[in-house]
């Protein structure tokens, strides 16, 4: 897989993503005019969600869906799913060797780099047209308008709360950050947005919000926590996609309530032991109360809570819902990410591969996991966690 990595790899210090020239790969590869209904999910938390639940709706309305998601949790193929499959191995290589032919044709790099998230969504978009998809449904990576994903002006743009992220790079304010984000949208695009602050709603101007029982669902179909917005955003927002009929009754309840969310508020075993894990891809100071707050609703007492919060996160918002509870914290060897902020006193510390079946089934019988979503992901590999499928699209093919 080294094709979707060798240019971030190989970039020079200050140079960016390289949107012109991934424009230029996905021009040669006929990939501009998808020739499917696109929908594209934007947004600083709840992107994946948004996206799995429009995914799960679409396929209970009979259409065959392409989803390309970012970033995965325990293997690149889960970036690309067909009804909710990852793509196999096969695939994945098949899709790595045709966009290497495709850059090996462009002139070098010149002050700018192909990043990872960009090449797994033109590959997402090649895989649709292999694959004999009726919609794609993209999440996009950090941005909006700087994204790859913009180069596919989407039928339908879905935007998860906004808020003060990536400062300096997408914006300054959760305000610029939003017009960014919006900046996916073309002009035909229709736009529908979760509920907003009022400054960030101010800066999205005309859009849809979709409020709490938007999506026409029940709530028994919805995800529990703070990730209920962004499935009804989803769900909403593919029910405007060009094309789309209303499910059977039937097939929606089967389809929609077969929804796995690996990584939001999900439980899992520790394989050998009697230690049960909740992981929750949390960053901030409400979703780590959120996640809290499930865990003592599912188990009535936490024993241990395991975190990983790089500099950039919200570390004081953890440090104040977890006071009380016994914490071990997690420091990740990735050359981008920075863990140099003062823990509070009494909080355990580990590396990455001290994250094992073994170790966690020390910390207790009940053990909250939270963090960013590599972090997640890493968890979910350490216990064998099933990722594989998203949903299961039961319901007969539109002929």
């Amino acid at each position: 897989m080294d094709v979707f990595y060798r240019e971030w790899q190989g970039r020079n210090p200050g140079e960016t993503r390289d949107i012109g020239r991934a424009r230029t790969l996905a021009s040669a590869l006929g990939l501009l005019s998808p020739e499917m209904p696109v929908l594209t999910v934007v947004g600083s938390k709840g992107k994946g969600t948004a996206a799995t639940y429009a995914s799960a709706f679409l396929a209970a309305a009979g259409l065959r869906v392409c989803t390309v998601t970012s970033p995965a949790l325990r293997t690149d193929r889960e970036r690309i799913r067909v009804d909710g499959r990852a793509v196999s191995e096969a695939e994945l290589a098949s899709l790595a060797d045709l966009l290497g032919e495709g850059i090996a044709a462009l002139p070098p790099p010149a002050g700018g780099y192909l990043s990872p998230a960009g090449l797994f969504t033109l590959a997402g978009v090649l895989h649709a047209r292999r694959a004999g998809a009726d919609a794609l449904v993209l999440e996009a990576g950090m941005g909006g308008r700087s994204d790859e994903a913009a180069l596919f002006p989407p039928d339908v743009a879905a935007i998860t709360p906004v808020f003060l992220e990536h400062a300096g790079v997408l914006g300054e304010t959760p305000a610029e950050i939003a017009r960014e984000k919006r900046g996916v949208a073309g002009p035909g695009t229709v736009v529908l947005s979760a509920p907003q602050s009022p400054e960030v709603a101010g800066a999205l101007g005309a859009v849809e919000h979709v409020e709490e029982g938007g999506s026409g669902l029940s709530a028994d179909l919805l995800p529990a926590g703070l990730g209920r917005v962004s499935a009804e955003l989803g769900v909403a927002a593919a029910r405007r996609l060009p094309g789309v009929p209303e499910p059977p009754a039937a097939a929606l309840r089967q389809v929609m309530a077969s929804v796995a969310l690996p990584g939001r508020l999900s439980t899992h075993d520790v394989p050998g032991s009697a230690t049960r894990l909740l992981v929750d891809s949390a960053i901030d100071r409400a979703g780590i109360a959120a996640a809290l707050a499930q865990a003592r609703r599912a188990w009535g007492t936490i024993d241990h809570a395991v975190v990983c919060l790089p500099d950039h996160k919200d570390l004081d918002g953890a440090a104040a819902e977890l006071a009380g509870l016994p914490v071990t914290f997690v420091r990740l060897a990735l050359p981008h990410l920075r863990f140099t902020r003062a823990l509070p006193p009494g909080w355990d510390v580990i590396g990455p591969d001290a994250v094992t079946p073994e170790s966690l089934a020390t910390l207790g019988h009940r053990v909250v996991v939270l963090g960013t979503g590599y972090f997640a992901g890493l968890v979910l590999d350490a216990v064998d966690a099933g990722t594989e499928r998203l949903f299961s699209a039961a319901s007969p093919r539109r002929s």
